[in-house]
């Protein structure tokens, strides 16, 4: 075998390697940036916002204040 052909079969087996390696790649990336978009739309939907949990945070001390003044307390 000469060794043109060897260098050919060496070069079209390193190039196919780095093709499947850079399609893993890529796809790894497009999966990565759906799962994003996922927790994106998720996040607001099932976690509460710093500044809508103080508010809560003021409503349960309000509450709590009414229930320490209740006329019935011993």
């Amino acid at each position: 075998m000469p060794s043109q052909e060897i260098i050919n079969l060496v070069g079209a087996a390193a190039f196919s390697l780095i093709g499947w390696v850079a399609r893993e790649l890529w796809t790894a990336v497009k999966d990565l940036r759906k799962d994003i978009h996922k927790i994106e739309v998720a996040l607001p939907r099932d976690y509460v916002r710093r500044d809508d949990l103080a508010e809560i945070k003021e409503m349960i001390q309000k509450i709590w204040g009414k229930l320490e003044e209740k006329a019935d307390k011993p």
